[in-house]
């Protein structure tokens, strides 16, 4: 990473800028996201924000709000302010994200009425009753993918009891908001005599002819069908114009009487500190020495043009020391950064030997296969079956042939004689005969009775 002398002095300046020109003052009690990032310090509430669902209870996370979860579906949750915003010249930031399935259905409503609806449940346009204020509804309206429409009551329309409640719409615009992977910023901003919708810094509507009052509440709510949409809050912010007197809300809004009595009371205020503070002669800085700070001077206390040419001049100069500075620490930085960077590029082992032995080990195994399917394509093997055959043919003719004559002699050969088998016969039939006798002769003796 090279960053050359005039882009990071561009960058500086371009820095200092933006800062001026976007320094608003962010409302804590109506913001949260704003703070490193962190939506709730302890996980079981959103500070100055009441949270509510039907069926559902919005799952507070450390850097997001889930209003509706992603199973199971027809779930809504809400959460709305508890403080009022007490200007009429404001702007809100609402970071969201959207993520289901391929067909899921659901939509996100951003809420600025005079009542707050957080004892409702969940807030859901089609379904509610007669309202003061604006709503802002994202959903998948006219089959473009996405839409941004914007709805206005008077507290005298019940959305929920109107035959066509989508022609009420004073504006809107298409914006593809379901599985982006990111964050979408949607931005409201009411100043000037205008009254504008921006979405990822791209313009949806404008419109002059709409001035909303102050003192009203913001909400945001979202609801998911049987197809469910996932809808996750990750920051909001509430920030006042240039214009606006910086004051927290909670407080009733200051008339310029007492802004003139507060301003002169702490310039009464500064003048006696500065009498108890005993005198020091000022250090007058040399000839060709720019002063490296300036205390703040009032505006009353600079009489003449001269004066306010050498404070001007004097400014001008501290800031492109401030800058010049800036430029120092981006160049030492990016100089530390290619340091280290050519520290680890140098600790990375080469491995071209190891590739080279890896290739030489590839190449030897395709040499061998190739080596293979050659003998394998070349040879005849027609002989070897032949032989194999041939071999099996004659073991089949030898045990055909020869197995009977081998039985024979082994039958005469170790099987008994015929001279040893009629002995046997006789003797058994000499015994049976004897026996017999015997038994007739003991049967005919003649017995002795008592």
């Amino acid at each position: 990473m090279h960053l050359t002398p005039t882009t990071m002095r561009t960058a500086a300046w371009s820095a200092f800028i933006l800062s001026t020109a976007s320094a608003q003052h962010v409302l804590d009690t109506l913001s949260f996201g704003h703070k490193g990032d962190t939506v709730s310090p302890n996980l079981r509430g959103v500070p100055h924000w009441h949270i509510n669902g039907d069926g559902y209870i919005p799952n507070i996370m450390s850097d997001r709000v889930v209003l509706t979860p992603p199973w199971p579906g027809n779930a809504k949750g809400s959460m709305w302010s508890e403080e009022t915003v007490p200007f009429e010249e404001w702007a809100a930031e609402l970071h969201f994200r959207a993520s289901g399935p391929e067909r899921g259905v659901g939509n996100l409503q951003l809420w600025y009425t005079k009542e707050s609806q957080k004892d409702n449940g969940a807030t859901d346009l089609d379904k509610s009753s007669k309202f003061d204020g604006l709503v802002l509804l994202v959903d998948q309206y006219g089959g473009h993918g996405g839409t941004i429409r914007g709805f206005l009551n008077d507290g005298t329309i019940s959305f929920k009891d109107h035959h066509d409640p989508d022609t009420l719409s004073f504006g809107q615009c298409n914006y593809a908001y379901r599985n982006v992977g990111r964050f979408s910023v949607l931005k409201v901003r009411q100043a000037s005599g205008e009254f504008e919708v921006t979405i990822d810094g791209n313009p949806c509507f404008k419109t002059n002819k709409l001035h909303l009052p102050s003192n009203y509440y913001f909400g945001i709510s979202a609801s998911s069908g049987e197809n469910p949409d996932s809808f996750e809050a990750h920051k909001f912010l509430v920030s006042t114009t240039n214009s606006n007197t910086r004051e927290e809300p909670g407080s009733p809004p200051k008339r310029a009487w007492q802004h003139a009595a507060e301003h002169q009371q702490k310039q009464l205020e500064q003048q006696q500190q500065q009498q108890n503070q005993p005198r020091q002669p000022p250090r007058e800085p040399t000839i060709g020495e720019i002063p490296q700070m300036l205390s703040d001077v009032l505006a009353g206390n600079i009489r003449n043009q001269e004066d306010q040419f050498a404070d001007l001049h004097n400014r001008i100069q501290i800031i492109n020391h401030r800058v010049n500075d800036i430029y120092d620490t981006l160049d030492h930085i990016s100089r530390t950064m290619d340091q280290r960077h050519n520290e680890v590029m140098n600790r990375v082992v080469p491995s071209h030997d190891r590739t080279d032995a890896v290739v030489r080990n590839v190449e030897k195994i395709e040499r061998v296969v190739m080596a293979i399917q050659r003998d394998l394509e070349s040879k005849d093997y027609k002989d070897m079956l032949t032989a194999v055959h041939n071999a099996v043919h004659d073991s089949h003719h030898s045990l055909t042939q020869d197995l009977p004559q081998a039985m024979g002699k082994i039958v005469t050969t170790h099987g008994p004689k015929t001279t040893h088998i009629l002995f046997y016969f006789v003797a058994i039939q000499v015994t049976l005969f004897g026996a017999w006798q015997l038994y007739k002769k003991r049967r005919s003796t003649p017995k002795k009775y008592l």
